[in-house]
């Protein structure tokens, strides 16, 4: 949800053309009410599906800019779709769309984006040292995060995030990747790392990894 909230509110500002798998349109359109404000904009909404593991162009400009172009992947990450789903919808969308990372690509750079990322087989991690630029999941620091502060609260794990300490953490799988600018987001206000004087902070930077703020801008 957090990644779709803002097509409610921009769509009083520009026509919207939403790249998306089946998946989630499904997920939006069929079972949200609240979402079904995407049908009276005016011009209407336009859907694009985005296939698996195919790159889909986003912009394409015509004549000797051509090279230019800029491509879209939707990679799949093993994860599972929101509890909020009913079991019927559940049951009929494909598991391998329930949770995808981006992989933008123009003119031979490309960039890894994951929000919600469960850490789950090798694929992730292969497509993370190819990239340029990876922007990944920080929600929380340690798998216990959120039911130290809230009782009866899932664990990230549970909640398809991983981690970004402890054994088999984030740092722990990627140490050995050094290619790619990696860049933690999608930080929950728990994450002791939105601390730039705490451990945690101190343990990202001497990393080698980078905390993203409001406004940062990346060159590639």
């Amino acid at each position: 949800m957090d990644c779709v909230l803002g097509l409610l509110h921009l769509r009083e500002f520009q026509p919207l053309r939403i790249y998306s798998t089946l998946a989630v349109k499904r997920a939006l359109t069929e079972e949200n009410r609240l979402f079904q404000t995407l049908t009276r904009s005016n011009p209407p909404v336009r859907w694009e599906q985005v296939p698996l593991d195919r790159l889909v162009p986003l912009f394409q400009p015509a004549g000797p800019a051509k090279k230019t172009s800029l491509f879209c992947k939707a990679v799949p990450l093993n994860g599972a779709y929101p509890d909020y789903l009913s079991d019927a919808l559940r049951r009929a969308l494909p598991e391998d769309e329930a949770v995808i990372a981006l992989q933008l690509v123009q003119s031979e750079k490309s960039f890894f984006y994951a929000p919600s990322l469960a850490g789950r087989g090798e694929d992730w991690r292969r497509r993370v040292s190819e990239s340029h630029l990876a922007l990944l999941d920080g929600t929380f620091w340690t798998d216990d995060e959120l039911p130290k502060v809230q009782s009866g609260s899932k664990t990230a794990r549970q909640m398809g995030h991983l981690p970004v300490s402890g054994s088999s953490g984030l740092l722990d799988q990627l140490k050995l990747v050094r290619n790619p600018r990696r860049v933690l987001i999608h930080l929950n206000n728990t994450n002791p790392i939105l601390d730039e004087e705490s451990d945690a902070h101190r343990a990202v930077r001497d990393a080698g990894w980078e905390v993203a703020y409001d406004g940062m801008e990346f060159a590639l």
